[in-house]
């Protein structure tokens, strides 16, 4: 399928605000999770650790299953992987609302509605890359805040709606809200491709039938060999009666001595696709090998290394608080009438605010994006370690506010990683960060609910947390400082196609 040139416009601003409102319908629910994570509690009466694998499996799932993801939309495209994804996301959500169990929650909350998002987040970027090129950044921040703004506006939703309807009948409306990703997904029509069948089902159409002969696999050689002998003694007794026995005589005369002919053939045809088949076996073995080799290369490089553990422990450390942070400021004894707005709601608004301000700073040429990275995760372990000091609703908020604007560093991370291993290996690289940043999301809200349920106060979980950020940040600032400046002062030396690997290579 050939595409046409980015149009950088028209129908692709459509695509942008179906893409928006798509994460925004897929994505409010579980990233405003901890709302529901308060009722789950109380409803199920299970430990914390128990209960937060909801949440975590339903961000993390779609991380971890990014390769599968992308290769549904590469197979099938971005509009009906879209539509399906939406039936997924309503599904599950629906399905939530009948659970009589933690473990059911596991399954339709978990693993259906997070492995939804991750086919959804796939579609969006993908069809979207494909209608932009100069305006590709531009157009990649307008969706991605899709998710923030609906981590703002579904903290308050699902707490008015459990209020008026209850747990089941929030996320029965939730899910049916998510139905319209269905209409989002219908209109996000691809960008175009030659309508004309290929060169060589033309030529094979044209092909007369007996040449297919060779190519029914059932037949032995000499059944093939029959095939065609009597079919040739066949079209001469229809045309001529008379010297039919004539030409039958005459004609196996000639076709035995065609027979050799005809079996080398066939046997040369045999070999060939034999010999075809070993090679195509041999280059997909290679595939393998290069893609193995080239992960090890990868991780030959110091600053790729500390970056994966980086990434690791903070979303180890650094997402539980978009989780926890209701049942933190009930642990505080808080009261409800203290309560202006949603916790997370402050953290959903503030994402976007940090993700539009952080990436405008990673386009100055004087910024140096990796110490930005590493500045916020220095900074979120400092905020998270703060946490168990706050007793009021207004020391939670502002706390809430500096996570969220730093949890916005994940605008800048394709920076980083491009910074770190070049341009030519981002795929390959971002690919197996993001699965690492799926295991974080998946097991960092269990680890600080297993620590409440062992100490029975949130304290000891948050000092875990900010030791886990700051650990990150400390080694991938170790890892960044000898190598950088070398990095800059051989830029002029280096061709400019392998300048950015090169250099990583021998950091």
């Amino acid at each position: 399928m050939v595409f046409r040139k980015p149009p950088d416009g028209g129908w692709g601003w459509v695509i942008v605000v179906v893409s928006f409102f798509t994460q925004f319908l897929c994505y409010g629910s579980p990233l405003a999770v901890g709302v529901l994570y308060l009722e789950w509690l109380d409803a199920f009466g299970e430990g914390k650790g128990k209960t937060a694998w909801v949440g975590s499996l339903a961000n993390g799932i779609g991380l971890l299953a990014s390769p599968v993801c992308s290769i549904c939309v590469s197979s099938f495209g971005a509009r009906p992987v879209a539509i399906f994804s939406g039936f997924m996301v309503a599904g599950g959500l629906m399905m939530s609302s009948f659970a009589p169990n933690i473990y059911f929650l596991y399954i339709s909350y978990g693993i259906v509605v997070g492995l939804g998002c991750g086919l959804l987040y796939t579609a969006t970027v993908t069809i979207t890359c494909q209608y932009f090129d100069k305006r590709r950044g531009l157009a990649l921040g307008l969706i991605s805040t899709g998710s923030s703004v609906g981590l703002f506006i579904y903290a308050a939703l699902q707490r008015e709606l459990i209020e008026l309807y209850g747990l089941d009948g929030c996320l029965l409306i939730v899910g049916a809200l998510s139905l319209n990703i269905l209409a989002c997904g219908s209109l996000m029509r691809p960008l175009g491709s030659s309508s004309s069948p290929p060169p060589e089902k033309m030529f094979v159409d044209k092909v007369p039938d007996q040449y297919f002969v060779y190519h029914e696999k059932e037949k032995t050689v000499e059944e093939n060999i029959s095939i065609l002998e009597k079919g040739y003694i066949d079209e001469k007794c229809v045309n001529n009666v008379p010297d039919c026995k004539q030409d039958s005589v005459l004609n196996k005369n000639v076709l035995s001595s065609i027979n050799v002919n005809e079996k080398d053939t066939y046997k040369k045809k045999v070999v060939e696709q034999t010999n075809f088949c070993k090679q195509l076996a041999k280059r997909k073995w290679q595939l393998y090998l290069t893609y193995w080799k080239e992960t090890m290369v990868l991780f030959k490089n110091k600053v790729f290394s500390a970056l994966f553990v980086a990434i690791l422990l903070f979303d180890i450390g650094g997402f539980p608080p978009s989780l926890l942070m209701e049942d933190v400021a009930r642990s505080a004894n808080i009261s409800e009438d203290d309560y202006y707005m949603p916790l997370i709601s402050i953290i959903g608004i503030m994402t976007t605010v940090g993700k539009l301000i952080l990436g405008i700073l990673a386009d100055f040429k004087w910024v140096n994006t990796l110490y930005l990275y590493v500045m916020t995760l220095l900074m979120t372990g400092v905020a998270l370690f703060a946490i168990p000091f706050a007793k009021s609703y207004l020391t939670l908020a502002m706390l809430s506010g500096i996570l969220g604007f730093l949890t916005g560093n994940w605008s800048i991370f394709p920076y980083v990683t491009t910074k770190t291993v070049g341009i030519e290996k981002l795929t390959h690289a971002y690919g197996i960060l993001m699965f690492f940043a799926g295991l974080g999301n998946s097991l960092g809200p269990p680890i600080v609910g297993w620590f409440y349920d062992w100490t029975q106060e949130y304290d000891t979980a948050f000092y875990f947390s900010g030791l886990c950020v700051l650990l990150g940040g400390f080694l991938l600032l170790l890892a960044a400082l000898p190598c950088w400046n070398a990095c800059t002062n051989q830029s002029s030396k280096l061709p400019p196609n392998t300048y950015s690997y090169k250099v990583a290579s021998n950091a």
